[in-house]
């Protein structure tokens, strides 16, 4: 018999009453399937909020959230409020910031194809500093700032050739990758050099990420080693000093109860001793400000998603599939990078899970399988609502309309009380962008 759902894959306020229904932030995770109707990803503020402050005070130099993890105005307004900055990677993901009071002041704007309008409207808001991608990209940054008469703050994205532990999809370290300078080829120390020379730029720091749902430590030590040779080239080139110094998010989470990342708290203690360290070794003068972006690892453990079981199939001698009404529309992940989850039955979260079965997603794809060999209770029936943890990154952020589905609602619950933040949408959603005639 499989044991019942192991709750250090939930918010820590998780709770399993006498019935064996599992509430969390005090409120019952069926009860709000039954209010607000399923779909529903369902955070826990507190949760974040908790995250949040882990980072903070383990990263004095400066911590910005990932907002592609996860983002909407009141996530925005959270991380506002508990004084992180924030990364943006678009002008949409800078619009929601900016539409929910957002400082600009504390934003960095990211990616590896930047637009000229978008490069302005960052610019024009007054944006801490954009983390520049390719040479293309200095060539308009110059342009907009010589036609402004401005100067824009920059970081150079350095591709440390470091490959991370994790999916070849979410690997961004490695010499082959879209994003950055590379470091091998000399680009990284000409596209810095560059930056610190222009008379349009003001160069704030060097930045690189090399991958995401890291879970070995050894990858960010690597690449910190690699940025210290790079700070002391830039010395030896030039001179001046570099005052930032940002590796990047990527920080793995459990997904499932077998997943081991190392906690926050470790994770920062080694990529301080490991810089410093690197620092020592190469004589560098500049002392830069270590920098941090994390989102999987604030907004994953304080989600979860809540489905309804529509159909259960069963298979001779092959499998059993329990359909649900969401799939890889909310939650892109498993078809994707082929992740992991779990799922239970939150009405019954202290049953055993002796029935090993597939939840499937009700698109037009056999690829859509939400949890494959999922263990789950053996009287699981047709209207049973179903839960998978640790979805609060990259769930909402890649949801999509295929097979026209509308996107799930998003609660916040917090202190015994619900709140929609993101409402779902309707069937007249799906149609407003279309033309008439």
């Amino acid at each position: 018999m499989t044991a019942p759902i192991d709750l250090s894959l939930l918010p820590r306020s998780a709770r399993v009453d006498a019935a064996g229904r599992l509430s969390i932030a005090g409120v019952d995770l069926a009860g709000l399937a039954d209010l607000y109707g399923t779909p529903l990803y369902v955070y826990d503020e507190d949760e974040l909020r908790a995250r949040c402050r882990v980072y903070q005070n383990n990263f004095p130099g400066g911590v910005a959230y990932a907002s592609k993890a996860f983002l909407c105005i009141a996530m925005a307004k959270l991380i506002a409020e508990e004084g992180l900055s924030l990364d943006v990677a678009t002008g949409g993901e800078l619009h929601v910031a900016l539409s929910a009071g957002f400082p600009a002041e504390r934003i960095e704007m990211h990616g590896n194809n930047k637009s000229e309008d978008e490069l302005r409207y960052a610019i024009d808001a007054g944006v801490a500093r954009i983390v520049v991608d390719s040479f293309d990209e200095l060539d308009r940054l110059e342009r907009i700032a010589d036609h402004d008469g401005s100067v824009v703050a920059v970081h150079v994205r350095v591709t440390p050739g470091v490959s991370a532990d994790t999916h070849e999809h979410i690997d961004t370290g490695a010499e082959d990758s879209k994003f950055g300078f590379n470091l091998a080829s000399g680009d990284a120390l000409a596209a810095a050099r560059r930056a610190a020379e222009s008379d349009a730029l003001h160069l704030t720091g060097l930045h690189c990420h090399i991958g995401s749902q890291v879970s070995r430590l050894d990858g960010f030590e690597r690449a910190l080693h690699k940025m210290a040779v790079l700070v002391r080239e830039f010395e030896d080139a030039t001179g001046a000093t570099i005052e930032e110094c940002n590796v990047g998010g990527g920080l793995g989470v459990r997904y499932t109860s077998n997943d081991d990342p190392p906690p926050i708290e470790q994770y920062a203690a080694a990529l301080h001793d490991a810089f410093a360290k690197a620092l020592i070794d190469v004589d560098a003068k500049s002392k830069p400000r270590l920098m941090v972006e994390p989102g999987r690892s604030i907004a994953a453990p304080a989600g979860v998603t809540l489905y309804r079981v529509g159909t259960i199939k069963h298979v001779p001698g092959i499998r059993t599939y329990v359909a649900v009404d969401g799939g890889m529309s909310d939650n892109l992940r498993p078809v994707a990078y082929g992740a992991a989850y779990e799922a239970f039955v939150p009405t019954r979260a202290t049953a055993d899970r002796p029935l090993v079965a597939t939840v499937a997603g009700k698109h037009c794809e056999q690829g859509d399988l939400l949890v494959r060999d999922a263990t789950l209770p053996a009287d699981i029936a047709v209207g049973d609502v179903l839960a998978t943890p640790c979805t609060g990154a990259y769930g909402a952020s890649m949801a999509s309309n295929y097979n026209k589905v509308t996107r799930p609602a998003i609660v916040f619950v917090h202190d015994g009380e619900s709140r929609i933040v993101v409402r779902r949408e309707t069937y007249d959603d799906l149609i407003r962008l279309d033309a008439t005639s």
